[in-house]
């Protein structure tokens, strides 16, 4: 189970959830890519793909899962910062790209992952 302050929880949360997707085979890029329009928690390559990966980790599913909370504003921003990642660089830009969501949940001692790929799209 992951414990700590919000900052120690949400870093936490995205070191599962990257060592979860080195184990199945991707490679990370870049992880806390800031830029003026949003944050990007992990960005991996996944065969030709650029993933863009946002991590969502819920205590509780009293509010909905860690997944449903990634709503349509928040996929903007996300789809927004990875437009602006890609710009930056230009030989990503030319391979295909995903967005996927790890959500991340206790389940009693162990922790719960399931991973969404191509989670949304860009419209």
């Amino acid at each position: 189970m992951i414990r700590g302050s919000k900052q120690q929880t949400g870093q936490a949360a995205e070191s599962t959830a990257c060592d979860h997707l080195l184990r199945r085979g991707l490679q990370l890029i870049e992880r806390n890519y800031h830029c003026r329009q949003g944050e990007i928690d992990l960005i991996m390559r996944d065969g030709n793909y650029t993933v863009f990966v946002e991590v969502r980790y819920r205590r509780n599913s009293g509010f909905g899962s860690a997944a449903e909370s990634v709503d349509q504003r928040k996929q903007r921003k996300i789809i927004t910062a990875a437009s602006h990642y890609l710009q930056q660089h230009s030989k990503l830009a030319q391979q295909p790209a995903r967005f996927d969501v790890i959500s991340i949940s206790p389940q009693g001692k162990e922790t719960n992952i399931d991973w969404i790929q191509d989670a949304f799209q860009v419209t």
